[in-house]
């Protein structure tokens, strides 16, 4: 269960079914109840789909920790909160909780000893159905208790003040937001679902209005995380970018698409989540993304640049890009994406660029066979001045964008927090 005010980006998802369990027997992952009473082997075959597509993993489980144990930051403006244990332990985690309990902490953010903070992202998570919900729960319940302590938030004051939360719940705390599409269809309405309550897109991809609320006025809009940006996935804003429904199941389902590979926060997303998505919830997902009648993807412009700095910006990605991503920017199958008509190439924010370009992106493994290798960060190799030359020529000869990256801007996000510095 994941993310908050400010933190994170966009999803991604696979052609694969659930892991273990008669597969066929556990209705998709929409709002409306089963046809039928379920088992308890189904319910709890069913809750791990659920629990998977609601992207528990990517807040409640560390690279080294045991499953649903809890420890992972999540770093934000207020402070650092750090995922908790979802385990059955009695002590550490939820081995204590009803059923009720559980469906009123992801309904309202109230747990049996406590107000949550919105890091847990109850404010989606309320459009989860109480069938839905039961079913996590049962899945949950049935897992090795682990147990693990849970770590303190590192909050500043006022916002170690958990009582707070009820004057902000009673302000800010909506059953949903304004769609981003349009839409009537079955599919549609599923995938809403799916995008809204379970996947919770809007908490990373909507702007925050005051104090930490999301901006109802701009759903899925895209917004400024850090020093990265989770970008616009409204249906105008992924036209935009060259954002097809096949390209997006494809990126959905295995991380990979003609607009590039997921990376940074998405990466989790398809590894932990989306990537065991059925094929009929990965399209309806996809279908309430672009809406009932997709917007046609905007064709690759090439816009006028300064001539010497065009010269200047080739010359570094000839010296440092051109051997992985090719000389025209074609990219190598399963060594490093196309630049040419690129999706972060191509977005109006050029954060995510020049982050990619300072810090470098490690190795990805992707379902099934496929896997790009690690991309060395050129924070060493290049001045600020250097580097917006580099980011402006990609933006102008490979996604269509004005080359206006100033040296101010990487100065900027090479010296903010988290700045990874990892150079060759």
């Amino acid at each position: 269960m994941r993310r908050l005010a400010c933190i994170l980006s966009l999803s991604a998802m696979v052609l694969a079914l659930v892991a273990c369990g008669n597969d066929a027997a556990i209705p998709p992952a929409a709002d409306q109840p089963p046809t039928q009473p379920l088992s308890d082997v189904q319910k709890v075959e069913r809750g791990r789909y659920l629990a998977r597509a609601a992207d528990c993993a990517a807040c409640h489980t560390t690279s080294t920790g045991a499953t649903f144990a809890g420890g992972v930051p999540l770093a934000s403006p207020f402070g650092t909160f750090y995922g908790t244990n979802i385990t059955p332990d009695k002590e550490h985690g939820i081995g204590k909780w009803s059923a009720e309990d559980f469906y009123k902490a992801l309904h309202d953010g109230v747990t049996p000893d406590k107000h949550l903070y919105p890091a847990m992202p109850y404010t989606s998570y309320r459009g989860i159905s109480r069938g839905d919900s039961d079913a996590i729960y049962a899945y949950l319940m049935q897992l090795k208790p682990a147990p693990v302590a849970n770590r303190p938030h590192d909050l500043s004051f006022p916002y170690n003040i958990r009582m707070a939360m009820i004057g902000w719940n009673m302000l800010f705390l909506k059953d949903e937001l304004p769609d981003a599409s349009i839409g009537k269809s079955d599919a549609w309405l599923r995938g809403r679902y799916l995008a809204n309550a379970l996947g919770h897109c809007a908490e990373c991809h909507t702007p925050r209005a005051m104090m930490g609320r999301l901006d109802d006025a701009l759903p899925l809009k895209g917004s400024a995380l850090a020093r990265v940006a989770a970008p616009d996935i409204t249906p105008e804003g992924l036209a935009s970018r060259g954002w097809t429904g096949q390209d997006l199941r494809s990126f959905f389902a295995t991380g990979v698409a003609p607009q590039g590979s997921a990376f940074g926060e998405m990466y989790p997303v398809i590894h932990l989540s989306s990537q065991y998505l059925k094929p009929d919830d990965l399209g309806a997902l996809t279908t309430y993304l672009l809406g009932d009648s997709p917007p046609a993807p905007k064709p690759l412009l090439a816009p006028s640049a300064d001539a010497a700095q065009q010269v200047q910006g080739r010359r570094h990605y000839v010296a440092l890009c051109a051997g992985c991503h090719g000389v025209q920017g074609e990219g190598k199958p399963h060594v490093a994406v196309a630049m040419h008509g690129n999706s972060t190439v191509r977005y109006a924010d050029a954060r995510n660029l020049i982050v990619s370009m300072l810090d470098g992106i490690e190795a990805q493994k992707f379902p099934g066979l496929e896997a790009m290798q690690e991309m060395p960060g050129f924070a060493r190799d290049l001045d600020d001045a250097g580097m917006a030359q580099l980011a402006n020529y990609l933006r102008t000869a490979h996604g269509g964008q004005p080359a206006d990256v100033t040296a101010a801007q990487v100065k900027a996000l090479r010296l903010a927090p988290g700045a990874g510095h990892h150079g060759k």
